[in-house]
């Protein structure tokens, strides 16, 4: 019988796991292959990793991964895909806002033939106006910029079959957009849509300070527009700045004018400065992620383990046949 692991990163989840887990295992129960779950704790500082290990205790199918600390939710992610020994996984947050009741749809893509099978949100209920907006407008700007064709309002809430489990395995970047990794490895991928409910319980952790930073992490990690733009803006300005030199110049030389004064001085060096900032912080960033990239630290540390009773089983069988 195929086999598929529901991954599940958390941080600071203890308010609705327990009500994720009884939704998710209803939907396991009707489906035809072997289930398991895999729980992974991103350094949690409230009771997610108690709650993991009491519905471990409950359910032969659950196991749990406990990271030494929040590494953040990409490499949380990136660990328990690790951790996948199966035909398939299907990676979800537990907030509940992603319905586990759309699993059985992925899983007839998959059997249908595709590798990848992402959920893409046709209204995201519970979010403001302007938080719809900035997203819609980083998912089209994105499209725009990035070779990779990255899914418009499209979250993690995916489907991965075996193949695209080993290829993502192979991408080991420390700094990681899940969301673009997905599109890079290419194979064949579908989507299915869905409305996103709002959160269950408790808050979210993804206030707009880090959506801004996981945005430059995916324009960064996909795009070189942003060092493109720094160059013919910079291009642009030292034009402009040539021609109106040249306008100043004729225009003593012909009617003996004086230059323009300390104003149009001020707004010229103080325009050109800024531009001038702006592409040391672009170049800043690129430089930045090549300096992590170059100390090639370990994506993450595991601090505990525990595998399903049903997994650990068959581990146990292979390591005595051996």
């Amino acid at each position: 019988m195929p086999q598929l692991t529901v991954v599940v990163p958390a941080y600071n989840e203890s308010a609705v796991l327990a009500a994720f887990h009884e939704r998710l295992s209803t939907v396991l129960d009707q489906l035809p292959l072997a289930c398991d779950v895999l729980y992974v704790d991103d350094g949690s500082r409230d009771d997610t990793w108690a709650i993991m290990q009491s519905l471990a205790a409950a359910d032969p199918r659950v196991g749990t991964l406990k990271l030494s600390r929040n590494f953040g939710k990409e490499v949380a992610l990136t660990a328990g895909l690790d951790h996948v020994d199966a035909d398939a996984a299907v990676v979800i947050d537990a907030d509940l806002q992603d319905p586990p009741e759309l699993i059985p749809q992925l899983v007839e893509q998959w059997q249908a033939g595709y590798d990848v099978v992402y959920a893409t949100r046709s209204a995201r209920a519970g979010e403001t106006g302007f938080k719809r907006f900035t997203a819609a407008a980083f998912y089209r700007a994105m499209e725009v910029m990035s070779d990779v064709a990255v899914p418009r309002d499209t979250g993690d809430f995916r489907l991965l079959s075996r193949r695209a489990l080993a290829a993502l395995r192979q991408l080991r970047e420390r700094q990681r957009f899940m969301k673009g990794l997905f599109a890079w490895i290419g194979y064949r991928q579908t989507s299915v849509k869905y409305l996103r409910d709002p959160r269950l319980a408790g808050k979210t952790k993804w206030n707009y300070w880090r959506l801004t930073q996981l945005a430059i992490e995916g324009i960064t990690s996909f795009s070189s527009a942003p060092l493109k733009l720094a160059t013919w803006t910079g291009l642009a300005a030292a034009v402009l700045a040539f021609l109106f030199g040249l306008k100043v110049l004729l225009k003593a030389l012909m009617h003996g004018d004086p230059v323009p004064g300390y104003p149009s001085l001020m707004v010229v060096v103080l325009f050109l400065g800024g531009i001038q900032l702006l592409a040391l912080g672009v170049i800043g960033e690129y430089l930045g992620r090549n300096y992590t990239e170059s100390k090639q630290r370990p994506l993450y540390f595991i601090e505990e383990e525990r595998l399903p009773a049903s997994r650990a089983a068959v581990h146990t069988d292979k390591t005595q046949q051996r």
